[in-house]
Formats: C-alpha cells, structure tokens, sequence
C-alpha cells in the first residue's frame, strides 16, 4: 500500500497541509482519534510508531483491550437487485454470502496469477 504507515499491526494515513507545510495523518481502523505529524517523512513515520506505542501504553496502564484495527467484520450496502444476484449465485454453489463476498473481494484484489 502506498502512502500508507504500519507499525505492530496498525495503519495510518500520510496526508499533506499546504496551509501548514506538514505531513499529518491518523490511525485507520479503530474509534477514536490517534493523530501524528512531521515536516519530514522520516518525523512523520517517527511520531506515526510513537503516537501507536503511546496508545498501546495507555491501554495497558489502564488494564483496557486495545482496539483492533479490522475485526474480519464490516456492513455492505448493495441495491436490492444485487442482493437479490448474490443470493442465487451463492445458494446455487452451496455457499453463505459471506462467503461469496469474500470470494469475489479475494479475487478482485489478489488477481490470478495464470490467467486463461
């Protein structure tokens, strides 16, 4: 992914202020709000893993479970047609649509890599 950080399992966003003259960005994934910024990438990658550790830290002083930044779970809204679509076509291959969606997400971002 470009533009994108991780550090121990966690992703944030690289973004840039003309107004301010820095790169800024924010933890994806969890609720709340975890910022960080830097005039260089190197500060921002540096304040990024600090502002991830400092809430790790604070979790675990405070005897709190840390987010996890994707649980495997998210609602998807589709038009009704294509729920309708996704229903047969999953029903018609024994499969849940759960796995039907993830299917088509696997192959929508992890191509083939043999073609026919």
């Amino acid at each position: 992914m470009s533009g994108v950080l991780e550090h121990k399992g966690y992703y944030g966003t690289v973004e840039y202020s003309a107004v301010d003259n820095v790169l800024h960005g924010k933890v994806l994934g969890i609720r709340g709000l975890i910022s960080y910024e830097g005039d260089s990438v190197q500060c921002l990658r540096r304040d990024f893993e600090n502002a991830v550790d400092d809430y790790l830290e604070m979790c675990a002083e405070s005897d709190i479970e840390p987010q996890k930044p994707y649980r495997g779970s998210f609602n998807v809204r589709v038009s009704p047609e294509l729920h309708r679509s996704l229903a047969h076509y999953s029903a018609s291959r024994g499969q849940t649509l759960n796995s039907a969606v993830e299917e088509a997400i696997r192959r929508y971002l992890i191509p083939d890599p043999c073609p026919k």
